[in-house]
């Protein structure tokens, strides 16, 4: 295992990280694989990553993440606590309700995270996490207080993830990408603004998908290759541990794909929107170009029935605006040149051919 800088934080942090998503026990339907793992067998597969090197574990707060908080915190008892370093969040956005929360997740863990994001910002609630009186607010004050150690802001939004890069009350991010949803990847290593602030990665697999298409060392060789501190992983057995870390990140044996060969590979199998998810492109009618194009990829990759019901909840709304669209704004802010309203349609065609009782399941 390699170790890398979290930022200025001066924590080391290993370059594989352990997501807790796969070790909670019931029915989540988050990833396409669940372990159901009780507390003795969750503690092992820790334990077993430990053992890898593993030294950073993330998770959430109770019950966003079922039982894997207790669950991590029932592991960070039995091993020397300042040889780990616990990454939690809680999806709070005032700041009463992210400081309760934080407290809550002290219980549940019985001790103290290092580190603690508001979860999912998104752009419904930027303005209140970031106000005066919001969530960072709170993080801080939990901070000087010594209940975290540092702050940190998780979103799947570039543009949330760059006012957290120039906020200093922000000392880590959490973002997404892999080898197919680069492109804000690609925006944060041409951005100085993020150098400063530790960077963790996760949907490394896509929510377990891109496995089932490339190898899991050309996966996490890619996002390695930016200027992250860890890939997060979701790990549910100690066989997926050792698929995750038992490699290493200096064989060159696995390179990197560029996005082309990546596209190529998939089109043996469909005919992918080839959109990287940089979120330049932006829509006068608010609809999210980016997801709509994950979520058409997402159904051909085997997330079938989930990706058809995310589509569903818009799709025909978001086809509307876009065949009535003169403006056209979108097309000259991809730098992929891909055609929107053309790609719009073929999502609108595919959702439209599934029956309406298929979403009601």
């Amino acid at each position: 295992m390699y170790y890398r800088r979290l930022g200025s934080t001066g924590l080391m942090v290993s370059e594989i990280s352990f997501g807790t998503i796969p070790v909670l026990q019931g029915s989540v339907p988050v990833l396409p694989d669940y372990f159901n793992l009780s507390e003795d067998e969750a503690v092992a597969v820790m334990e077993h990553a430990f053992g890898l090197g593993c030294n950073l574990y993330d998770t959430a707060i109770v019950p966003e993440y079922g039982d894997a908080e207790s669950k991590l915190g029932k592991f960070a008892a039995k091993i020397p606590r300042d040889q780990i370093i616990i990454s939690d969040k809680a999806r709070f956005f005032d700041g009463n309700d992210m400081y309760m929360a934080v407290l809550a997740s002290c219980r549940h863990l019985g001790t103290c995270p290092d580190l603690y994001f508001v979860h999912q910002a998104d752009p419904d609630h930027e303005d209140e996490i970031f106000s005066r009186g919001g969530a960072l607010d709170a993080l801080c004050q939990l901070k000087e207080e010594g209940r975290i150690r540092f702050t940190g802001l998780a979103s799947h939004y570039y543009d949330i993830l760059l006012k957290g890069a120039a906020d200093p009350r922000v000392d880590v991010l959490q973002g997404s990408g892999n080898l197919l949803e680069r492109g804000m990847l690609d925006r944060i290593r041409q951005e100085p603004l993020f150098r400063g602030k530790g960077l963790l990665v996760n949907k490394v697999y896509a929510a377990g998908i891109l496995p089932g298409f490339f190898p899991t060392e050309t996966l996490i060789r890619t996002v390695l290759s930016y200027p992250v501190s860890s890939a997060l992983i979701g790990i549910g057995s100690a066989a997926q541990a050792d698929h995750a870390m038992a490699w290493d990140t200096l064989d060159a044996a696995f390179p990197v794909l560029s996005f082309p060969q990546v596209l190529s590979c998939l089109e043996k199998e469909f005919t992918p929107i080839p959109c990287d998810r940089c979120q330049r492109c932006r829509c006068p009618y608010g609809t999210e170009i980016h997801t709509i194009f994950r979520q058409y990829n997402y159904y051909f990759l085997g997330k079938d029935y989930w990706a058809l019901r995310k589509l569903n909840l818009d799709i025909a709304r978001s086809a509307s605006m876009c065949r009535s669209c003169t403006a056209l704004s979108c097309l000259p802010l991809c730098p992929l040149g891909i055609r929107i309203p053309h790609e719009i349609e073929r999502v609108f065609r595919l959702v439209q051919t599934h029956p309406l009782n298929h979403f009601s399941r």
